[in-house]
């Protein structure tokens, strides 16, 4: 079981900065990758930037040069730092942690609960 709590989203204007956290606890030596995801309005769930033990990161093309994920491993968190927002940004971010279930086995995925970021002038 891992627990993960989000903190740092809100109202922003077209252009500004935010910066999400994500801090996880409980089982946290089997993570093997956290991410950020999003979901717009009547939109469905999407990735937005992911980052494995290895070093891999992936980010969507809408968010590319724009936002950067980067991980504290020590202290099991993940942030987002999101510039330049713009209408489209507009989402519920939810945090996820890939968690590692041996050779046999699937990885299993664990989530948020969300952070509302708005995006308005």
């Amino acid at each position: 079981q891992v627990r993960l709590v989000e903190s740092g989203g809100g109202l922003v204007r077209p252009g500004g900065s935010l910066t999400l956290s994500c801090e996880a606890s409980g089982n946290t030596d089997r993570i093997v990758a956290m991410a950020w995801y999003r979901q717009g309005p009547g939109e469905e769930r999407e990735l937005v930037a992911r980052k494995h033990n290895s070093g891999r990161t992936t980010y969507a093309d809408s968010v590319e040069d724009r936002f950067t994920i980067s991980r504290e491993t020590s202290k099991n968190t993940v942030a987002l730092q999101m510039n330049h927002l713009k209408f489209e940004d507009t989402a519920v971010y939810y945090c996820n942690a890939e968690l590692w279930n041996g050779p046999l086995s699937e990885n299993s995925d664990y989530w948020g609960r969300g952070t509302q970021v708005t995006v308005a002038s």
